[in-house]
């Protein structure tokens, strides 16, 4: 078994999530997180808060970290490389980083309640 760790730009979420629905992952986490990384961070403008209010002052910053997804999935060893390899495929079209996907080798896993381990928890019921 196998767990992705996918992080993504925001608006790609529900591709990838179509994506590992359509091999029959049913079960999935989904995060908002912030962080930086190789992709290129986009200048916003600034903001300057007074009290209750927000004021642009017309200054633009390039912030340090951007927000992203990040999507947490455990698939048995048979289908993450295809899983992976249609990510690539759908998200990398250009040199720019597009994303992330980790895959990390899961050793042992129970289901809490019905005794049930191994890749016989990933199955949708």
């Amino acid at each position: 078994m196998k767990e992705l760790s996918i992080y993504l730009f925001t608006e790609a979420v529900p591709t990838a999530t179509e994506i590992l629905r359509k091999h029959g992952i049913g079960g999935l986490a989904f995060y908002e997180i912030y962080g930086a990384g190789r992709t290129r961070r986009h200048e916003i403008p600034e903001l300057v808060f007074r009290g209750a209010r927000a004021y642009q002052t017309g200054r633009r910053i390039t912030p340090e970290f951007e927000k992203r997804s990040k999507i947490e999935t455990f698939v048995p060893d048979s289908s993450a490389k295809e899983i992976v390899d249609e990510l690539i495929s759908c998200f990398g079209s250009d040199a720019e980083p597009r994303g992330m996907v980790f895959v990390k080798e899961v050793s042992e896993a129970y289901e809490i309640g019905s005794k049930q381990s191994g890749e016989a928890i990933l199955t949708v019921k």
